[in-house]
């Protein structure tokens, strides 16, 4: 008897990286790519009605991040591998992943050979890592994301909207010293030197 093809699907918002992808998986024994879609939204009405084994979801999609997606795909099939695929490497991210159901993670310059092993690996039931993506995840000693307080997380979300510390502090009634103060707290907490830095970086890890 023929052993059964794994349906698989690919989320990205790049066109070159979806043809790059079918084009790595179209002819790979044992996997059928049965879709692609460009967004969140597309992708989940699919599987409203359609079932796949596997599912190839980039993070950034122009209507959702891959967390949400993630956890929207295990809402509607828990069974359902998801395997990010990403150029982030931060660690907060691929661990968010990680709980929210995710089965594996890739990054996008992983080699065909060792995505094809990650998804039969993946139905299989391991959890499936890059090596670039597993040495991040060894070399973290601790699992702490950036603690902040409700005022800061205020100043943070003003900040990305482009109002400056006098604007931030009439706008919360607070003093711009105090501003300032709440800005230095938060680039250290980042750990990252200024403030385009600190939006992209809370950007990332969903603090804004």
């Amino acid at each position: 008897m023929e052993k059964e093809q794994i349906k698989l699907i690919i989320v990205d918002d790049h066109p070159v990286v979806l043809q790059g992808f079918e084009y790595m998986l179209h002819d790979a024994e044992g996997i059928q790519f049965v879709g692609k879609f460009t967004d969140a939204t597309s992708m989940l009405g699919y599987l409203q009605n359609n079932a796949v084994d596997v599912v190839l979801l980039d993070i950034n999609l122009p209507d959702s991040n891959g967390i949400d997606a993630c956890a929207a795909i295990k809402q509607l099939h828990e069974n359902t591998v998801v395997i990010a695929i990403s150029n982030i490497n931060e660690w907060s991210i691929i661990q968010r992943m990680l709980d929210v159901g995710a089965n594996g993670y890739f990054l996008k310059n992983a080699a065909a050979d060792e995505l094809i092993e990650g998804i039969k690996n993946a139905i299989a039931g391991e959890t499936v890592l890059s090596q670039g993506i597993e040495d991040i995840l060894k070399s973290r000693d601790t699992g702490d994301l950036p603690v902040i307080t409700r005022r800061e997380k205020e100043v943070l979300s003003l900040l990305a909207s482009g109002l400056s510390s006098v604007e931030i502090g009439e706008k919360i009634f607070i003093s711009p010293l105090t501003v300032e103060s709440h800005r230095r707290n938060l680039l250290q907490k980042f750990k990252v030197n200024n403030v385009a830095a600190l939006i992209h970086r809370a950007t990332e890890m969903k603090y804004i």
